[in-house]
């Protein structure tokens, strides 16, 4: 029994790594096909609606995959403005703040030729010049996704057609019934995130841009937006830049960088510690060290792609498992615990 058993823990193993090598080197395809899934339980239950009420499937999909497509396109085309403008600005800033390294240097007596010899500038020129190269790319996938998401949201409205032939009735039911709750609390949850993200990139544009004065606002925003799908770590990473961008535009005045710290702080703690709660709830919390794991996982598998999913896609695996019987103690540790804690709390003798 303990050979067959260290026979199964070391195939499983196996098959996880070769599993891991297998998205990796895939991931021109399963990246679009998991991104196109994702959003089909988003527009799924808008098909299943009008085709109850005598609108042909073809119609819906055609109208909601038109809207999806112009909001993309745009998107794409508003970022790589941005981006490339701001590579075009970027060595007057980094002069600027070569010129502040030095002034600090000189008056804190503090040497000064590493910083010089990193040649920082030019590495992060070069990175955005690249960056904003990347639109091609991003639209060859947003052909990918569309062609998957065409084909996934064509037959959903038989689906549970296909389950009834498949099984018995009540087999089928049953299997319906927590696919739909899956479905739902995976778009409800999608949906919510994506509204929070919003929220927060609109209040970093609005705060920069009239607070603050800080340039590129709205390329600020759009990366809180961004960034605001990996909880905690995204929302440091995505305040860094209009600090640092306050800090060399304005120095040596010091009060927009301490206004632009304080107000990116304020905003980041309400969204993330008032208002998501309050919006999600507890259940979908997942644990930090989840977070971490699946955010170094995904990253490796898929670069910044699989970063910004790990959590959306770590938050889909958890949904998962809480509606499947099996699986449900895995889900219990995947959570942070908080409800956990307040309904033992609650039962708990006083």
């Amino acid at each position: 029994m303990a050979s067959q058993r260290m026979t199964v823990l070391f195939l499983a193993i196996l098959t996880l790594i070769a599993l891991g090598m297998v998205l990796r080197s895939g991931r021109g395809v399963v990246l679009p096909l998991l991104l196109a899934m994702l959003l089909s339980n988003i527009f799924v239950p808008f098909v299943r609606r009008t085709k109850a009420r005598g609108i042909p499937p073809i119609l819906t999909i055609s109208v909601i995959l038109s809207l999806f497509v112009g909001i993309c396109l745009l998107a794409v085309l508003s970022i790589n403005a941005r981006v490339v403008a701001l590579a075009q600005a970027f060595p007057r800033y980094y002069a600027r703040l070569l010129s502040l390294v030095q002034s600090l240097a000189n008056d804190f007596d503090l040497p000064v030729h590493f910083w010089e010899g990193l040649n920082l500038g030019d590495k992060a020129a070069a990175y955005l010049l690249n960056l904003s190269g990347s639109a091609v790319s991003l639209l060859s996938n947003l052909v990918l996704v569309i062609i998957f998401m065409v084909f996934i949201l064509l037959g959903s409205p038989y689906f549970t057609y296909k389950l009834r032939k498949a099984f018995s009735l009540s087999g089928a039911e049953r299997i319906d019934h927590i696919i739909d709750g899956i479905s739902s609390q995976i778009s409800r949850y999608l949906l919510t995130q994506t509204l929070i993200s919003a929220g927060t990139g609109l209040m970093v544009w609005f705060f920069l841009a009239f607070f603050v004065g800080v340039d590129f606002p709205i390329t600020w925003g759009l990366l809180a937006f961004f960034l605001n799908f990996i909880p905690t770590i995204g929302s440091i990473v995505a305040s860094m830049p209009p600090i640092l961008f306050a800090l060399v535009q304005f120095y040596p005045d010091w009060g927009p960088f301490v206004t632009a710290s304080l107000g990116l702080l304020l905003i980041q703690f309400v969204m993330g510690n008032l208002l998501t709660p309050k919006l999600m709830g507890d259940r979908l919390n997942l644990s930090p060290v989840v977070v971490l794991i699946s955010l170094l996982l995904w990253g490796w598998l898929w670069g910044v792609a699989g970063a910004l999913l790990s959590v959306p896609i770590t938050a889909v695996v958890k949904i998962i498992c809480e509606n499947v019987e099996a699986l449900t103690p895995l889900s219990a540790l995947m959570g942070s615990g908080r409800s956990y804690q307040r309904e033992f709390e609650k039962d708990a003798p006083s």
